[in-house]
């Protein structure tokens, strides 16, 4: 192979691994419609801990930076809004929840209606403006504040 193959192979690389990078910076923490709408069994999590409007669930482990800067985040929007609560649950204590909702990585928040159906899901460290957008559109602009 000569130098100039080598460095078209090098820099075809390097531009992969930069698209690569950027589509999956774009799409992280950005909050996804579910597909369908499962609702939570109370084997599943502390049902009587939901919140009357929604509840975001967030799954975390106990080493996860990112996740305690969700913590703060979807906490804060909890706090600021009636009937909205924030639970988090720790996949170290509970690994079945891992494989029964296909969480990949953490932090990793489904956003539940009133009766506890999985309505959107945030891969990824939440963004505070993407949330309010979610929990807007499931619930009304009237019972969010921005």
């Amino acid at each position: 192979m000569n130098g100039f193959a080598a460095l078209g192979i090098l820099l075809g690389l390097v531009a992969t691994a930069t698209v690569g990078g950027l589509v999956w910076r774009a799409t992280t923490g950005r909050s996804r419609a579910a597909r369908g709408h499962q609702v939570l069994a109370p084997s599943d999590v502390d049902v009587a801990a939901f919140g009357d409007r929604a509840t975001l669930l967030q799954f975390s482990t106990e080493f996860c930076a990112p996740c305690r800067a969700t913590a703060r985040v979807l906490g804060s929007i909890a706090q600021d809004a009636d009937g909205i609560r924030h639970l988090e649950v720790d996949l170290t204590d509970r690994p079945d929840l891992a494989d029964r909702f296909r969480i990949l990585q953490t932090p990793t928040t489904l956003v539940l209606d009133g009766n506890g159906a999985i309505r959107a899901r945030i891969g990824g460290a939440a963004r505070a403006d993407d949330v309010r957008t979610t929990l807007h559109r499931i619930l009304g602009s009237d019972h969010v504040t921005a």
